[in-house]
């Protein structure tokens, strides 16, 4: 399999307009086979009024397709604390994402801003 139970992943929703709204999830893989995940976590989205990736309070479940182009999907360390999860800035003012613990992640793919 190509996920595994308990496998920590980041999870980017990529954009097919401009103007999409910019999704990411962190979470943990509860079930999995070749072709789609269950993952318990959360869910971040881009505010544009505050310039800043925020998180909904609430812990969502969600299916994945593994194999959708419009999923760019990151495994995280198995010591990430996906609770403590979030996004900041670097000391070279890359987005990133971390738990300020264990694990960072850069965002910036292609050198653009989440």
């Amino acid at each position: 399999m190509i996920l595994e139970l308990g496998e920590k992943i980041h999870l980017v929703v990529r954009r097919k307009f401009k103007d999409d709204l910019r999704r990411h999830f962190i979470g943990e893989v509860l079930v999995a086979d070749s072709s789609v995940a269950r993952v318990a976590g959360y869910v971040f989205f881009f505010d544009y009024s505050t310039n800043e990736y925020k998180r909904r309070p609430e812990k969502r479940i969600r299916i994945i397709g593994l194999a959708d182009s419009g999923n760019i999907i990151n495994v995280l360390p198995a010591t990430a604390d996906i609770e403590k999860a979030e996004y900041t800035q670097s000391r070279e003012n890359k987005l990133v994402v971390t738990d300020n613990m264990t694990f960072t992640l850069e965002i910036n793919e292609f050198g653009l801003t989440g």
